[in-house]
């Protein structure tokens, strides 16, 4: 089956290049944690205390929680839609992990736009991935 979608070009770097960006920016939120941990004075394994502490490390979880999906469909949707197309909807992704972090370290109820940013594209490339497989199957 070609690739649906734009034809046959290749841009898998593209693609590449938003989930590396995506474990980068897991691991910098990571070290943010780990920063506000520090600075809170709260001792591992303790999680509460401090609020922003708090708010840092369920950034961590959240993006740790869609990474698991996100990665995966990005990279077998790949293989059945154009690289470009599944690239751009990874960008999206990345954006909305942004603009989460953002929300929640500063206004927990406003992180809404940045949780949909993040889990439409991912529920999106999920889709895209089982309707290319199907496709190939039959």
């Amino acid at each position: 089956m070609e690739k649906i979608f734009f034809g046959n070009e290749i841009y898998m770097e593209l693609v590449d290049l938003v989930g590396a960006l995506a474990v980068l920016q897991f691991l910098v939120f990571g070290a943010l944690t780990g920063k506000a941990r520090a600075k809170s004075g709260i001792k591992a394994p303790a999680i509460i205390g401090d609020e922003h502490f708090e708010r840092m490390y369920r950034v961590q979880m959240n993006t740790l929680e869609t990474l698991m999906a996100f990665l995966p469909a990005l990279f077998i949707a790949t293989k059945y839609w154009s690289p470009i197309v599944v690239a751009c909807i990874g960008f999206v992704y990345l954006l909305g992990r942004i603009l989460f972090w953002r929300a929640y370290v500063t206004e927990p109820s406003k992180r809404g736009l940045g949780f949909m940013l993040s889990i439409v594209p991912t529920f999106l490339l999920v889709l895209m991935a089982i309707i290319g497989i199907v496709l190939e199957l039959i």
